[in-house]
């Protein structure tokens, strides 16, 4: 574990920023902030936030449930209205991004990886940035190209992940469709989704000069030995003294434990939530699930994401009690593999539901769910170095065969679409054979769809549509 600034390694060669670029300076982290400065903070802080902002977020919610109720279906949907709840999910998001605008001198800031264990800054207080969240909100609002080709332009290869590179392109340039990204007080880093995300960190650390925290996760070919799991502890322990160094007061215990609670209750939910796809008909799809995952990634820990998922939860029990399914005429329930395609996750969804095709489950969304019986309050370090030992992604890929093999049976499959991306090359890892097997054993049509999860220059929507009707036909043909 590391928690002092590294130099950046070799990703790139360094590059001054543009003109007018906003790259991040190491002197005015160095410097105490005047008090002047520190009551302005707060007031915008008041009055953009407080005052302004969330009523405003809320009334729009309001709105936007509105017109999802007064929503006629036509006769040519090919999918039911969205869930109402969706709304609030919107309002949840964005208020969380909205907050992040002003929450740099009124709350310590800490960007994390999407596998970290978080759930000990929260408990600390921090407001956390989750930057592949972010980057995935670009690639749904179209932004990747632009923001990613700044971090090429100042020398990062095309080769790297596109979350990366839209993260390092927001850094140097200030682009971003949610305003402003708050500058980190502290970074923390877990190797357990890949190892892009040790350098990506290094380098971010480098530009913003704060304390980096690695966590090292070994890699699990089968069982969780104990000095595998006491390796991972003892790293997540020696977060807290670096934590409180920067936040300026020590642990609260009990804050702690209800925050692993609050995790443990939305990830109970959020597993839940999925598995009610296992209806016939499915009363949301995979493509919703990516969508509606995003307090459980950002928001992991707060008591806002347990009542929101109650909420998703009993509209969905709703629908199955009256038949309603996501996909009005469904006929074949596909699994998703790998990251969802974020520039085109509605695009697929119609072109698949005019078939009567529902892609009900995705090992994706499934990570945030499936390890939730590991953790237990009542034993923080000991839970969480077990959770953060078994992503997926920190799996052999036997491991994930079986997983698909198990959801083949329990959702009812007629197909399988692997996304082979470019951008996240340890879930495309083992891919062909796993498509192979799954054909042979289970005798299911399986699609290798090749793309970027976020960047659109990696796909063309002519010969991957083609792929995707071809695929469908191989499902009419078996009957």
């Amino acid at each position: 574990m590391s928690t002092t600034r590294p130099a950046s390694l070799p990703i790139a060669p360094a590059q001054p920023a543009a003109a007018g670029a906003a790259r991040p300076s190491r002197e005015g982290a160095a410097s105490k902030p005047s008090t002047a400065f520190r009551e302005s903070t707060y007031l915008k802080h008041l009055f953009g936030y407080e005052i302004l902002g969330k009523p405003a977020l809320r009334l729009q919610r309001w709105r936007d449930e509105q017109a999802i109720r007064a929503y006629e279906p036509k006769p040519t949907d090919v999918l039911s209205p969205p869930l109402v709840c969706v709304a609030q999910m919107k309002e949840l998001m964005t208020r969380h991004y909205l907050e992040g605008r002003y929450a740099s001198g009124v709350k310590k800031v800490a960007w994390v990886t999407s596998g970290a264990p978080a759930e000990i800054l929260k408990a600390f207080g921090f407001f956390l940035v989750y930057p592949e969240n972010h980057a995935a909100l670009c690639g749904v609002r179209r932004k990747t190209e632009e923001i990613a080709t700044e971090a090429e332009n100042a020398g990062f290869s095309r080769d790297l992940c596109s979350y990366a590179r839209t993260d390092l392109g927001t850094v140097l340039s200030g682009k971003t469709p949610v305003g402003r990204l708050p500058r980190p007080d502290l970074l923390l880093c877990c190797t357990n989704i890949c190892q892009t995300v040790l350098y990506w960190y290094r380098n971010l650390a480098d530009l913003f000069g704060v304390p980096l925290v690695l966590i090292d996760t070994p890699f699990l070919y089968g069982e969780a030995q104990p000095h595998q799991i006491e390796y991972v502890k003892r790293q997540i322990e020696g977060i807290i003294p670096v934590a409180e160094k920067v936040a300026g007061k020590a642990l609260d215990e009990e804050r702690f434990e209800s925050v692993l609670q609050h995790a443990r209750d939305a990830a109970d939910l959020w597993l839940e939530v999925l598995n009610r796809s296992q209806n016939r008909p499915a009363p949301m799809t995979a493509f919703d699930g990516f969508i509606h995952m995003g307090p459980i990634v950002d928001l992991r820990g707060d008591a806002v994401t347990v009542e929101y998922y109650r909420r998703m939860l009993k509209e969905l029990d709703a629908r199955v009690a009256q038949g309603v399914g996501a996909v009005k005429d469904e006929r074949y329930r596909v699994l998703w593999d790998n990251l969802p395609i974020w520039y085109r996750i509605g695009g697929f969804s119609k072109l698949l539901a005019q078939h009567g095709v529902n892609v009900v489950v995705s090992t994706y969304t499934y990570a945030w769910g499936e390890l939730a019986p590991l953790i237990d309050p009542a034993k923080p370090l000991d839970s969480m170095a077990k959770v953060y030992l078994h992503p997926i992604l920190n799996r052999s890929p036997a491991d994930k065969l079986r997983v698909m093999r198990r959801m083949v049976k329990e959702f009812g499959l007629d197909g399988v679409i692997l996304h082979s991306d470019r951008s996240c090359k340890p879930y495309s890892l083992g891919q062909i054979d796993e498509r192979e097997l799954l054909a042979r054993e289970l005798g299911l049509p399986a699609l290798l769809l090749e793309a970027d999860h976020s960047d659109p220059r990696a796909w063309a929507d002519e010969q991957g549509n083609a792929r995707l009707e071809a695929f469908v036909e191989m499902m009419e043909g078996r009957g």
